[in-house]
């Protein structure tokens, strides 16, 4: 076999042992369709006694992943590590510096340091391949970085994180309350015992960061995103999304404005009838506007051990064959400096739920604000009475507004609740109808 190409893996986690799997199942495949043999020959994980289902006793073992990245005996290091700086961060680094190809899933330390990356990468002229790092099976890097390589791409949104997109929909299946779901997402493994990463956004952050990049040709850039994660989603909100024909679902959504690029994470209101609004449970979707393709969208498992691997092996099979491609898109040299300008008007609105205290007036009140701040309303739903809290009786209130500043939404919201006019904070949620 000495014309294999030789792998390095280091991560032997849920990821690392699909990898075992299908390179197992179908390593005879892989090899006749790369045209050349494809043969694991060294690991590199914390636990070299953990029971993986594999007999491992065939691969050399490093207990350090930074001095399996330096072996002579490698051509590919393949990181499943994690985490944006540490030990993998070194180790792609050494791998790149001694000259050999980096297949990575690890979306953190993309969305960190992915163009510095790129850059080191082209001057050893080796390549940095990173399809697993978004969207699990679903093949959004090759598209943005291949397939769609004759068009300007103008926008790009989706649901990029399984645990949240599981635990909104068994939130409107099934009328749960978030906490319940959450935990049952934990139970199953859907969900860390710390949900923060997902939950709170910032899973979705780092794909979109990368994608943004990909589209865009521009350097990545995390922090100009703007986060929200689904936490104060309740189900009063889902229920009253469903009554008005929408769904809800965590977004990653990117711009190009021409004068610079929007990113944002956040919550949305999706028309029921929506192709992305279908895509429910653990799966993810992607949805990119490009000017001479139309509108193109991607769905299948965003994450899992088997479709992550098969992605990672994906970018095996390219460089067995030898195919070479900017790990951007364009020599990362090119890529343009990000410009952020920040949230934009937006065709859709905004979905507004107010536990509005029951007293005269308060409506008209409300409706002032809003004229004031010169934000029209589309449709209004008032439920009855409910019991708030200690004995003031409150009345759910359910706005749906024209196109609007967020600014300017978030400042009529406050101007209410400077009034007196609401029993708990208002909770406020964009709506994309496209």
């Amino acid at each position: 076999m000495t014309n294999a190409l030789r792998l390095g893996l280091a991560g032997l986690g849920n990821v690392g042992v699909g990898v075992l799997d299908l390179l197992k199942s179908n390593g005879g495949l892989l090899g006749q369709r790369a045209g050349r043999p494809v043969a694991l020959t060294a690991i590199s994980a914390r636990s070299r006694s953990k029971n993986r289902g594999h007999d491992l006793s065939p691969f050399a073992w490093f207990d350090d992943p930074v001095k399996l990245a330096a072996s002579p005996d490698v051509d590919v290091f393949v990181e499943l590590i994690g985490g944006d700086s540490g030990p993998a961060k070194e180790a792609v680094e050494t791998a790149i510096a001694t000259g050999k190809h980096v297949v990575t899933a690890n979306k953190a330390l993309l969305a960190r340091h992915g163009a510095a990356l790129a850059r080191a990468a082209e001057a050893r002229d080796v390549q940095l391949s990173f399809e697993a790092a978004v969207a699990g099976g679903i093949p959004i890097i090759k598209v943005l970085r291949e397939g769609l390589a004759g068009n300007r791409v103008k926008k790009l949104f989706g649901i990029m994180n399984g645990t949240c997109n599981y635990i909104l929909t068994k939130m409107g299946d099934e009328g749960r309350a978030f906490a319940d779901v959450l935990r049952e997402a934990q139970e199953l493994g859907y969900a860390e015992a710390d949900p923060t990463f997902d939950i709170g956004g910032f899973d979705t952050a780092h794909k979109l960061a990368v994608l943004t990049s990909l589209a865009f040709g521009t350097e990545v850039n995390l922090d100009a995103i703007t986060i929200e994660g689904i936490e104060a989603v309740t189900i009063d909100d889902i229920r009253n999304a469903g009554d008005l024909g929408f769904k809800i679902k965590l977004l990653g959504v990117a711009v190009d404005h021409g004068n610079g690029i929007e990113q944002r994470v956040h919550p949305t209101l999706l028309p029921k009838d929506s192709a992305v609004s279908e895509t429910d449970g653990v799966f993810n979707a992607v949805v990119v506007k490009g000017d001479f393709v139309g509108d193109l969208m991607m769905e299948g498992r965003g994450a899992g051990a088997h479709p992550t691997a098969s992605a990672v092996v994906g970018d095996i099979a390219d460089l067995a064959r030898g195919q070479r491609t900017p790990a951007f898109g364009i020599p990362a040299d090119q890529l343009r400096r990000y410009h952020n300008v920040g949230n934009q008007p937006h065709t859709g609105g905004f979905y507004v739920a107010l536990e509005l205290l029951d007293r005269p007036g308060s409506v008209a009140a409300v409706a002032k604000v809003f004229a004031d701040m010169q934000i029209s309303i589309e449709s209004i739903v008032q439920r009855g009475l409910t019991r708030g809290s200690g004995v003031r009786e409150t009345a759910p209130f359910i706005l749906i507004t024209h196109d609007a500043l967020d600014a300017t939404v978030r400042q009529a919201l406050a101007h209410i609740r400077q009034q007196n006019l609401v029993a708990l904070p208002p909770r406020v949620i964009r709506i994309e109808r496209t």
